[in-house]
């Protein structure tokens, strides 16, 4: 990170600083990426989701129509990522299980499914990744990342105004889309609680992207993004759990049809399904937390 802005300090150059260091981050995962080195997929995405929400979360000083071009972009980038990450995290999930049955419980050609199928996926996304990244739109899209450092298009007189206003207006309106989706998901009926929490980790990772960036607030803004953050893995680790359920029952039954034992795939379903609760068991004592950190703020 960046150093801390003084608290007088214009909102827009603080913010072009905060942006600078995950731009960085993305430029220096590219190479690892082309190398298929590990964890790489996951680096350069989280670079691009986080400068795509820190635009979302300050485009308060930036001009809305070339920030929101830019965030398009960097929506399709993350998508493409995405795909190949996904895939990685599964193939990984499903040779842990296995892993750690006993071997008397897995039965049939269940790893070639699951854990060869998701890496022949992310063989596939990964040589997608990599057309990509040779193409003419990652190439502009990295143009106007270095034209966006070198020439913010500011939107005056909001990017003179102090750093800290701008940073607890956007740390505000954060929070309050954050509760927001928290009471959607309270709301929500049993078959619409899955997807609404998810919203709930979509925001609580905007609001930890914000924190972190909000320097100039100092212990509050610290706080704040470490209480997101931790609602964001729990649900995570939740929404993880419920697409390797997902995906063990479509396989499943391509198994079935095959004419194979299934066996191995219900105690997978039933150990996944255990994980998601036990994430969910720690859902509200996350929410508590964060709550206290607004009231103690």
């Amino acid at each position: 990170m960046s150093e801390p802005a003084e608290p007088a300090e214009p909102a827009g150059p603080a913010v072009v600083e905060a942006l600078r260091s995950d731009v960085d981050r993305l430029v220096s995962a590219e190479p690892d990426v082309r190398a298929d080195a590990t964890d790489s997929i996951h680096q350069m995405r989280v670079a691009t989701r986080r400068i795509r929400s820190m635009l979302r979360s300050y485009r308060l000083v930036f001009d809305r129509q070339e920030v929101n071009a830019v965030r398009l972009e960097l929506k399709w980038l993350a998508g493409i990522l995405g795909v190949a990450r996904d895939a990685e995290v599964m193939a990984e999930r499903f040779e842990r299980l296995l892993d750690e049955l006993p071997t008397d419980l897995v039965v049939g050609p269940i790893a070639d499914r699951l854990v060869g199928a998701q890496r022949a996926a992310y063989t596939a996304a990964h040589n997608d990744v990599l057309a990509a990244l040779d193409g003419d739109r990652y190439r502009d899209l990295r143009k106007h990342l270095d034209d966006l450092l070198a020439d913010p298009p500011f939107r005056q007189p909001r990017a003179e105004r102090k750093a800290s206003k701008i940073f607890t207006k956007a740390l505000a309106a954060e929070n309050e889309r954050l509760v927001g989706e928290v009471d959607c998901a309270a709301a929500a009926r049993d078959d619409e609680r899955v997807a609404a929490l998810h919203e709930v980790r979509k925001s609580a990772k905007r609001l930890r992207y914000a924190a972190e960036s909000a320097q100039p607030l100092g212990e509050h803004a610290a706080d704040l993004g470490v209480e997101a953050k931790a609602l964001q893995t729990i649900l995570g680790d939740h929404r993880d759990a419920i697409e390797s359920q997902r995906v063990i029952l479509e396989t499943c039954a391509v198994a079935r049809a095959a004419g194979e034992d299934t066996f191995t795939y219900g105690v997978l379903y039933q150990l996944e399904g255990d994980d998601a609760q036990r994430a969910l068991a720690q859902y509200e004592p996350a929410l508590d937390a964060l709550a206290r950190v607004r009231e103690d703020h």
